[in-house]
């Protein structure tokens, strides 16, 4: 798949920081049967990797490592089954080792000397970061007037009650959310805020 089409496969993408173990497969096919089959794993704890590899493991699901940050988590997301990875910026390193490998990348951007970077790379398609404290949609507008190319998924302080309006805009794909796993939570909860989420593509 290319980073357009995972994009465009669900209108939220579920960004998971887990801090507790739980049984990984089943979490995705709670995802995946709500609606949401992508799912980026943030690489920012020591269960990323392994949840990553579980989770690849279920049809359906189409799992990505999140935060990465160099070439060496690059290597061990894919190791583990990654099948496409976001950045929450964007260096020359990361992104020519990205693309040598072939697989799909989502840097995030925050100006528009980070787009036109990441246009010099051939890319152009990106990860808005950190939406709401970078400009929220007014930010967003502008880079649509300079960059009508160029597609999003805006993503840092999306809620579940905002979503929709970013949604609504021409430039934007998808979002990612973080509001999904919380501590303590069972897979029944986890998959009412699935089905929510995956409701809005059809507002």
């Amino acid at each position: 798949m290319t980073i357009d089409q995972i994009m465009r496969a669900a209108p939220v993408i579920p960004v998971l920081v887990l801090q507790e173990e739980m049984d990984w497969a089943a979490l995705a096919e709670t995802f995946v049967g709500a609606g949401l089959p992508v799912l980026e794993v943030t690489m920012r704890t020591p269960l990323a990797l392994d949840a990553i590899r579980e989770m690849a493991s279920v049809p359906g699901a189409i799992v990505g490592a999140g935060t990465v940050l160099n070439e060496i988590q690059l290597a061990q997301a894919i190791d583990a089954g990654s099948q496409f990875i976001v950045s929450p910026g964007l260096t020359n390193p990361l992104a020519l080792a990205a693309r040598d490998t072939a697989i799909p990348f989502l840097p995030g951007v925050a100006t528009t000397s980070d787009i036109m970077r990441g246009l010099d790379l051939g890319l152009d398609r990106f990860k808005f970061f950190p939406a709401e404290a970078a400009g929220g949609i007014p930010t967003l507008q502008a880079f649509a007037a300079v960059f009508g190319n160029i597609r999003f998924c805006p993503t840092g302080g999306i809620r579940v009650d905002t979503a929709a309006k970013w949604l609504a805009l021409e430039p934007v794909l998808c979002v990612g959310g973080s509001w999904f796993v919380k501590s303590g939570d069972e897979l029944s909860a986890i998959g009412e805020r699935a089905r929510a989420a995956a409701a809005l593509g059809a507002a």
